[in-house]
């Protein structure tokens, strides 16, 4: 084997990861291990996620994978990501990438880890590819000696489909506090499945966790998958304040109204890095105008969610309206989203 060089410094997005392993999980699924070429190792918490770039033959795009892996386990990260019918960029990076390959990466970010909700008994509740945030806060549980009371519900189309469901079973065969609750909406022929069938309902969660009112909740899946566990708990009494959701889909929730206070055409913004200067509306966001430009700004989620497009704002006033993608601390410090910040005036930024 070859010898691993070892920096001991955390890693940082300034440089670029290589593939180190590509393992097939499910259909249309894999796990793909990336490490810094330079040993660094990588510094985050379990539910957090990165962005990769990946070149596609169209030109680069920025894609959100949440880590499935542990930081407990630190010298390389993984995403695990399945691609769907209409899939473009995953679809890609599962039928191209290989080892030794690298990529751009920006992070990791993000809130949804339980190790801001300290609690003594948790309920994970997933579906499809959500259990990759939960399998990094599991694994971290595991690495650490000191598993809390978790109850793990997944959902999944058919036991097949079952995203890390051996190393789940693994992990809940040597430790009491790991309690496994799986449910398929479809059998497989000639096999036999001994857990649940069907949607996940309210009577289904009380029998998988007859105390889910003590849990603090995390959950991850699609949009229609979350909306009804909301509903569902909310029905059967619930304190919201203790559930906790990841989706990169756009918020529900209506924006407040952005003040455009700039004349239409009066404003405009000056790209430090490039020296360009573009003329805008006011009602076009910073990254737009960029994009407009020809110019590149990283992006993920684009609705200010992801936290990938910040740009430090080297002098003007921009109207931004977020989805805590962006801490207090960093806008005091004078970083902005380009995804959802309009200049209101005159701006430069550093990009």
């Amino acid at each position: 084997m070859a010898r691993q060089n070892w920096a001991a410094e955390p890693w940082r997005d300034s440089e670029p990861l290589e593939c180190a392993m590509v393992i097939p999980e499910t259909a249309d699924c894999a796990t793909i291990a990336l490490r810094a070429p330079s040993g660094a190792w990588f510094d985050y918490q379990p539910g957090q996620f990165v962005t990769l770039e990946l070149p596609l033959p169209g030109g680069n795009v920025q894609r959100t994978y949440t880590i499935s892996s542990s930081p407990s386990r630190p010298l390389s990260i993984s995403v695990t990501a399945r691609a769907g019918a209409d899939s473009v960029a995953t679809r890609w990076m599962l039928d191209h990438l290989k080892p030794g390959m690298r990529l751009k990466a920006y992070g990791p970010a993000g809130a949804f880890s339980f190790l801001r909700h300290p609690a003594r008994k948790y309920l994970f509740i997933s579906a499809g590819s959500g259990i990759t945030p939960l399998m990094s806060m599991t694994t971290w549980a595991w690495d650490s000696g000191e598993m809390p009371d978790i109850t793990f519900v997944h959902a999944a189309r058919r036991p097949s489909d079952i995203i890390f469901r051996r190393r789940l079973e693994q992990f809940a065969a040597r430790v009491p506090g790991l309690q496994l609750r799986f449910t398929v909406e479809e059998e497989e022929p000639f096999s036999v499945w001994p857990g649940y069938r069907g949607r996940l309902s309210q009577i289904m969660l009380g029998l998988m966790a007859p105390d889910y009112l003590e849990r603090e909740v995390f959950c991850c899946g699609p949009e229609p998958f979350m909306r009804a566990v909301r509903e569902m708990l909310q029905s059967l009494g619930y304190d919201m304040a203790r559930y906790h959701e990841e989706s990169f889909a756009a918020p529900a929730l209506e924006e407040a109204p952005v003040d455009i206070s700039a004349p239409a055409g009066l404003s405009r913004i000056t790209f430090a890095a490039s020296g360009r200067e573009v003329a805008c509306d006011g009602t076009e966001t910073v990254l737009a105008v960029a994009k407009r430009a020809g110019l590149n700004i990283p992006s993920g989620c684009n609705f200010g969610l992801c936290g990938t497009c910040k740009v430090r704002k080297l002098s003007g006033e921009v109207a931004m309206v977020h989805n805590g993608g962006i801490s207090d601390d960093e806008i005091a410090g004078g970083l902005i989203l380009a995804c959802c910040a309009r200049p209101q005036g005159a701006v430069t930024v550093e990009a």
